[in-house]
């Protein structure tokens, strides 16, 4: 049995704390930023929209915790030129990571000259210490081949993260689409991480993922460096549980 404990701290401290909603204001994103620092710790980073990557990069300028934003977010628009401008105000406000929206409609399409071009400027365009994470949003590709393709795509062209899902989708992360991008990291040789992203919302959720990694990976390689998890409503459940409270979660079995 995995200590569920354990599993909660860990999972908190590679917690990308999001907020993506249509109403986010200011002191959304103040709130959010708040409470990024717990009692347990910091999280990994928050992710807001684009317009608040200044202010989130203001207020955790003394802290560990990382300002991602995101860009062509979450269509997924196969518009490069739009893409870059969107990531180079990004970094240019403060942050330091951007999570792009891989051009997924237009891959399925045939295209995926536009999806690569896309990646690798996008990479460009964060400069030499930003971070690029790519959303392939594999609820959409669905069929295996097509989220290996759009993996090894966005490994080729730069991406320092794969992300699973924008979360705004009927279907986001899975086990299954997981597996298959840890096994492209894995068998590319890339230095690149993954990112769970949607659905992830209790500590059970997070220790399968995690336990996933494990055996792909191996048990050191989970990092803030190399792993995330992008959640909103995962980091209450977290709390509760290093909180103790009864009925948090469910004893955690070994995956």
């Amino acid at each position: 049995m995995a200590d569920i404990k354990e599993t909660a701290k860990r999972a908190l401290g590679l917690l990308d704390l999001t907020s993506l909603n249509d109403g986010d204001t200011e002191q959304t994103v103040r709130d959010l930023c708040a409470k990024a620092h717990t009692k347990y710790g910091p999280t990994a980073a928050v992710c807001v929209w684009p317009r608040f990557a200044k202010l989130a990069a203001d207020l955790l300028k003394d802290s560990p915790i990382q300002v991602a934003a995101v860009a062509n977010f979450p269509q997924g628009d196969a518009d490069i030129d739009q893409a870059v401008t969107t990531s180079s105000h990004i970094i240019a406000d403060g942050a330091d990571e951007v999570d792009v929206v891989f051009p997924y409609a237009a891959f399925l399409d045939g295209d995926t000259e536009v999806a690569a071009q896309l990646v690798s400027a996008s990479k460009k365009a964060c400069g030499p210490n930003g971070r690029l994470k790519v959303i392939l949003e594999t609820g959409c590709l669905k069929d295996p081949e097509a989220i290996r393709q759009a993996s090894l795509i966005a490994l080729e062209n730069g991406a320092d993260f794969i992300k699973t899902s924008t979360g705004k989708t009927e279907v986001s992360a899975t086990l299954e689409a997981a597996r298959i991008m840890l096994e492209c990291i894995r068998d590319t040789g890339s230095k690149a991480g993954f990112k769970p992203s949607g659905g992830i919302r209790d500590v059970n959720d997070a220790a399968q993922y995690l336990a996933l990694a494990d055996e792909i990976m191996g048990p050191d390689w989970a990092t803030a460096q190399t792993f995330r998890f992008g959640a909103s409503g995962l980091l209450n459940n977290l709390i509760a549980v290093l909180d103790g409270e009864d009925n948090a979660a469910p004893s955690i079995e070994a995956y």
